[in-house]
C-alpha cells in the first residue's frame, strides 16, 4: 500500500520545540528529519557548510536539489525544519506539493519570545544536561514583541491560505503537546509511517521552566505592553467585499512622457486624462495611451524609463454623491435603480424628472442610498458591487496584482500634485481644466447633513481608515 506523503515538511519558529519535536521524529522508525537544511547561515546545524554531499553554495544555487538527496539518501520518509526566514523557493515548492505532508509547529508567541530573549542573553539555544544551565532574564520590549508577533501570524495565515486554496490539510501539534507520546504516535501514524513510541525522547531539557513574570526584568512594563495587544482583532474593519481584478484596460499614460493612471471609477477622471493629453517633455508630442493588455503593460514599463504610476483619491462622501447621481438617477443602472426602488424603497424619480425632485426628496434618497451601500460593501445585498461605488481600497488592491502606485494624489490638491508629479518628470505641468458644471439636481453641500455623513462612514469604514478622511467639506 503506497504511503500517504513522499516527503514532510516541519513549519517552526525559533523556540518553538522543535528541537524536541525533530528529536522525537527520529526516534519513530521509518522517519528522518534532516535539521534546518534550508536555514540561511548554514546546512542542517549551526557552523555545517555541507550535507549529504551538498556544499552550501550549491544548495544556494539549486535548493531543491538538496531536498532530492535527502529522500534519496533516506530509509522512509524524510524531510526539515522550516522557520518563516529560510528559503522561500522551497516554501514555494512544498506548500502546494499535496505529496509533501505539512506539520505546523505552534507556541504561545510570548514564551516563544522570552526564550528567544534569553537564549541570545545567554548563547544557549539547548539544553542536554539541566546542570549547565545558564540562567538570566531577559528585558521586554514592546514594539520588539510586537513585531515578533506580526511575523509568527503573517507566516501562519500564509500557509493557512496556501492549504485552504489548494485542498489540503496538515497536522497542527502544539509546544506542550510534545511531551504527549499519544499525540507523538497520532502524527506518525497521520503520516503513514510504522514506527510508534512507547515514551518521549527527553534528552533536551526545557530551559526556562520558571513562571513568565519570573523571566522578564521588566514585568510591569510586559503587563502594560501586552494590554495593547488586540489579541483578538477587535479593531479590525471587516472587510467582505467582493476582490477586484485588475482593470487593466482603464489604465491611461501620457504619450509624452513616462506618465501612467491608475483611475479610481467615480473619481476626476476626465479632468486627469484631459492634464495627460496635454502634458509633454521638451520635444514630445502630447497624447494618451489606453486600452493596454497586461503583455502591452508589460512592454510600456520596460520602455517607459523613469516612469511614475499614480491615481487620484476623492473624498468618500463626494464620490458616493457622484455615483448616486450618475448611475442611479440617471437610469444607468436601470437594474440596481430598480431593487433600490423595489427592495429598500428609496424613492427615486423617473430619470428625465430628476430636476422636479426637490433638496429634502433627494436628501432622503441619498441617505438611502448610502444604507444601501453598507450592507451591499458587506456582501450583504443581492447587488453587484459597482465600480462606481465600490472602496477605492478594492480598486487599488486589485489594480496591485499588475502594478501600484508610487503616488497618491488627492483631489481637492490635485493641481499641485500634478505639478509635483510633471517636476519629476522633468516636463512642465499644464493647466488644469476647470471642473464642468455641474448639472446634478442638487449639490452635496445643499443637502449635507451629520446624519448623510455618520451613513457615509459607515459604507466607507475601510477608505476613511485606510487613507485618513476627515469629515466633508465643501470646496471653496
Amino acid at each position: 500500500m503506497r504511503r500517504p506523503f513522499d516527503r514532510f515538511i516541519l513549519l517552526a519558529e525559533m523556540r518553538t520545540g522543535s528541537n524536541f519535536l525533530e528529536e522525537n521524529l527520529n526516534a519513530l522508525a521509518g522517519l528522518t528529519c534532516h535539521g534546518e537544511a534550508f536555514n540561511p547561515h548554514f546546512i542542517g546545524k549551526k557552523d555545517r557548510a555541507e550535507y549529504l554531499g551538498v556544499t552550501f553554495e550549491a544548495r544556494e544555487a539549486d535548493p531543491l536539489a538538496l531536498m532530492r538527496r535527502m529522500e534519496e539518501e533516506t530509509e522512509g520518509l524524510s524531510g526539515f525544519r522550516f522557520f518563516h526566514d529560510h528559503d522561500p523557493r522551497v516554501l514555494a515548492a512544498c506548500l502546494p506539493d499535496p505529496r509533501c505532508a505539512k506539520i505546523v509547529l505552534t507556541r504561545n508567541p510570548l514564551e516563544s519570545y522570552v526564550s528567544l530573549k534569553i537564549a541570545q542573553a545567554t548563547g544557549q539555544w539547548k539544553l542536554g544536561d539541566a546542570r549547565r544551565r545558564r540562567a538570566a532574564r531577559a528585558v521586554f520590549d514592546g514594539a520588539e514583541f510586537e513585531a515578533h508577533l506580526a511575523a509568527l501570524q503573517a507566516f501562519q495565515l500564509r500557509v493557512l491560505r496556501a492549504l485552504q486554496t489548494t485542498g489540503q490539510t496538515a497536522f497542527y501539534i502544539d509546544y506542550d503537546d510534545i511531551q504527549d507520546v499519544a499525540v507523538l504516535n497520532g502524527l506518525a501514524a497521520w503520516l503513514g509511517v510504522p514506527g510508534r513510541l512507547d515514551a518521549v525522547v527527553e534528552t533536551i531539557k526545557k530551559q526556562n521552566p520558571e513562571p513568565l513574570a519570573d523571566l522578564v526584568e521588566n514585568p510591569a512594563d510586559m503587563e502594560a505592553a501586552l494590554a495593547r495587544v488586540d489579541r483578538f482583532n477587535l479593531a479590525r474593519t471587516p472587510n467582505f467585499e467582493p476582490r477586484r481584478g485588475p482593470s487593466v484596460p482603464a489604465l491611461i499614460a501620457a504619450a509624452g512622457a513616462p506618465a501612467l493612471f491608475l483611475p479610481i471609477p467615480g473619481g476626476p477622471e476626465a479632468a486627469v486624462v484631459d492634464w495627460l493629453d496635454r502634458l509633454a517633455r521638451p520635444g514630445a508630442g502630447g497624447g494618451v495611451l489606453g486600452r493596454f493588455t497586461q503583455k502591452t503593460l508589460r512592454q510600456w514599463l520596460r520602455e517607459a524609463a523613469g516612469s511614475r504610476t499614480f491615481t487620484v483619491l476623492r473624498h468618500p462622501l463626494d464620490r458616493a454623491h457622484a455615483a448616486f447621481c450618475d448611475r442611479i438617477l440617471s437610469g444607468a443602472t436601470p437594474e440596481v435603480r430598480q431593487s433600490l426602488r423595489k427592495a429598500y424603497k428609496i424613492d427615486l424619480p423617473p430619470a428625465d424628472k430628476l430636476h422636479r425632485q426637490d433638496a429634502a426628496g433627494h436628501q432622503a434618497a441619498f441617505l438611502g442610498f448610502l444604507r444601501f451601500l453598507r450592507g451591499n460593501l458587506a456582501g450583504q445585498t443581492a447587488v453587484r458591487v459597482d465600480a462606481h461605488w465600490a472602496t477605492q481600497s478594492a480598486v487599488l488592491q486589485g489594480y496591485g496584482a499588475v502594478v501600484s502606485p508610487d503616488l497618491v494624489l488627492r483631489e481637492e490638491r490635485l493641481a499641485e500634485g500634478l505639478a509635483f508629479l510633471a517636476a519629476e518628470l522633468g516636463a512642465d505641468s499644464p493647466p488644469l481644466a476647470p471642473p464642468p458644471p455641474d448639472d446634478r439636481p442638487h449639490a452635496l453641500a445643499a443637502i449635507w447633513t451629520p446624519e448623510i455623513e455618520a451613513a457615509a462612514r459607515e459604507a466607507y469604514a475601510r477608505d476613511y481608515q485606510a487613507f485618513g478622511f476627515g469629515d466633508w467639506r465643501p470646496r471653496g
